[in-house]
């Protein structure tokens, strides 16, 4: 059977894969798992409980909070909140752990449960594997005065709040900023924590019905935001996801800035002001290769990890570095979070506009993006990207032709039968022609055998 657990908790179609059942089953594992230590101390488990405000979160956060409490553990529900609110109140409520209930940049018709570590950290795989195993034991009943309560965490978000502009280096007071919360978790936190810090604050994407998170607006849908700022004569604009867990911006002129491009920004900005542990940016091996040759003329090196930020948080952890992420936005700044957090990374950016006085156009020059062509060859047999002599050789030629101006990047999707084929090259021209020329080897040495009976 396929493991439960994704890259990410476990997500899919609410009420089908992700039904109230399967939620209350999570819960109840999570229970004994996470909340051990506790429990054998004898007194009750505490977890906080949070959600992004899809309408089936409504369900699925009463089924976590009922497998919960009916296993013993003390519940404080944050009700909507982003998804390193939820870490981060884990960590400063000192609770066992915490449940945070979204699928981020997925349709409305998704969603997804993950859990958090006393701390607020990521679980790693073989916790996540150990609660998939409780599921098929024994849930434990408590009766009496040793089941679990549920309370509301009623100043949950005035905590985060505090907690973010405590990480300010300067106020943003006279910043025109436009926030677009993509109808997400941060609708209600965001624009008050940017008003907090001294913008003057326009909103868009603000207006959750349970139904259009990140339909049309957000991080992943960034021409609303860009339209906005230029119309409103703002500074800069944020974009969050669904959870709120990572940002792009836009410049003045409607630029889009992306996550590479702020990571590079704030590193310089740290190691000018001392604050970046041993001049390292931690991030995947999807960044653009710009990055890494403006952050080497600044004297920063890049430790390079896999695609995603469990792994940047891996790598982060492993060398004790305080800051990383991905161009998907998903910045981590270990000093402040535990996990990628768009609410911080949008302050701390908007901060160093305030700060520099310089336009975010102009701080975005730091570094020069390389063309970057991404093409998804599907239907191919990823398990072979390793092994095929002639895709090797290939490979060999792109980047002997490419030399220092460019890399090739082949990477073969987790969960489907895609390679990807990523190109960086001086000049758009050149990239498209070499991604097209090693996905067509790709399409080729790769095919899928037909099996006959």
């Amino acid at each position: 059977m396929s493991r439960l657990f994704g890259t990410d908790g476990v997500r899919g179609l609410a009420n089908g894969l992700l039904t109230a059942e399967l939620a209350m089953k999570l819960a109840q594992a999570a229970a004994v798992v996470l909340g051990h230590d506790r429990a054998a101390n004898g007194s009750r488990p505490r977890a906080v409980v949070a959600r992004d405000p899809r309408a089936s979160g409504e369900f699925i956060a009463a089924a976590v909070e009922a497998g919960l409490s009916s296993s013993g553990v003390d519940v404080y529900d944050a009700g909507v909140l982003p998804t390193p609110a939820a870490a981060y109140l884990v960590a400063d409520l000192d609770a066992d752990f915490g449940v945070m209930i979204s699928a981020s940049h997925n349709p409305a018709a998704d969603n997804g449960i993950k859990f958090f570590a006393k701390g607020g950290q990521k679980l790693p795989d073989d916790v996540e594997d150990a609660i998939e195993a409780q599921m098929a034991g024994e849930a434990p009943r408590p009766v009496g005065a040793d089941v679990g309560r549920i309370q509301r965490f009623s100043d949950a978000e005035d905590r985060y709040i505090v907690h973010l502009l405590g990480t300010l280096p300067h106020r943003l007071d006279g910043l025109k900023v436009v926030l677009d919360c993509a109808h997400g978790a941060a609708s209600g936190c965001s624009p008050q924590l940017f008003k907090d810090a001294g913008a003057d604050v326009f909103v868009i994407g603000a207006e959750p019905d349970g139904l259009n998170i990140n339909d049309g607006v957000g991080s992943t849908h960034l021409g609303p935001l860009k339209a906005a700022v230029v119309e409103r004569g703002a500074d800069l604009g944020i974009a969050h996801d669904g959870d709120a867990d990572r940002c792009l911006a836009v410049d003045h002129e409607g630029n889009e800035v992306d996550g590479d491009q702020i990571m590079a920004i704030l590193a310089v900005a740290l190691k000018a002001s001392g604050k970046l542990k041993d001049d390292v940016l931690v991030a995947t091996v999807m960044s653009n290769l710009g990055l890494k040759i403006a952050l080497k003329e600044a004297g920063i090196s890049i430790r390079e990890t896999a695609v995603g930020d469990r792994y940047v948080l891996e790598g982060m952890r492993e060398g004790g570095f305080n800051l990383g992420g991905e161009q998907s936005g998903h910045v981590i700044f270990a000093d402040h979070a535990t996990t990628g957090d768009g609410l911080l990374t949008g302050l701390q950016l908007a901060a160093q506009v305030a700060l520099s006085g310089r336009p975010l156009k102009e701080l975005a020059r730091v570094m020069t993006k390389l063309p970057q062509v991404l093409i998804n060859v599907k239907g191919v047999d990823r398990s072979r990207v390793g092994s095929s002599d002639s895709l090797a050789a290939a490979v060999r030629a792109a980047e002997a032709q490419l030399g220092d101006t460019g890399r090739v990047l082949l990477r073969p999707s987790g969960t489907e039968p895609v390679v990807r084929v990523m190109v960086e090259a001086g000049d758009e021209a050149t990239a498209q022609s070499i991604a097209e020329s090693l996905a067509q080897v790709v399409r080729t040495e790769l095919a899928l055998e037909l099996v006959s009976d």
